[in-house]
């Protein structure tokens, strides 16, 4: 399996103990992580190239995490297109951080995290439910 993982590129430095606990729980279960971020960089003129990307990036993922501790219109259309897509989609952020009503809406799970261990905790549940629902499908 392998997860796109979804997260503002502005504050993608600052959520950085976040998204090495998401990638620290996905690898507990041999869950590839993707963060797109981290692989691309585009410049404001490449808009197409950058959301072609994207797309063949979710395309290539079992399942999508939204990190929106910080909302970007960004993760709001990768959500949608990986829900499109039939794909699972997790939504999370700090419980201080404002809420995505949108983006919570159309996910199929919710983590709203006190703290890192919370983080792992919750996510940790959440994937194994995801794991247990894939295995029945098997």
């Amino acid at each position: 399996m392998k997860a796109y993982i979804s997260i503002s590129y502005n504050k993608r430095q600052e959520l950085d103990d976040e998204l090495q606990s998401i990638i620290d729980t996905l690898k507990k279960f041999h869950i590839k992580p993707f963060v797109f971020v981290d692989n691309f960089k585009f410049s404001s003129d490449q808009e197409k190239e950058m959301m072609r990307q994207a797309i063949f990036s979710i395309d290539d993922c079992d399942l999508l995490i939204a990190e929106t501790s910080d909302k970007a219109i960004g993760i709001g259309i990768e959500v949608g297109y990986a829900k499109a897509k039939g794909k699972p989609v997790i939504y999370m952020r700090n419980k201080n951080a404002e809420h995505s009503t949108t983006v919570s809406g159309i996910s199929d799970f919710q983590i709203i995290y006190d703290d890192i261990k919370d983080l792992r905790e919750k996510l940790t549940s959440v994937v194994s439910r995801i794991i247990n629902f894939q295995n029945k499908k098997a």
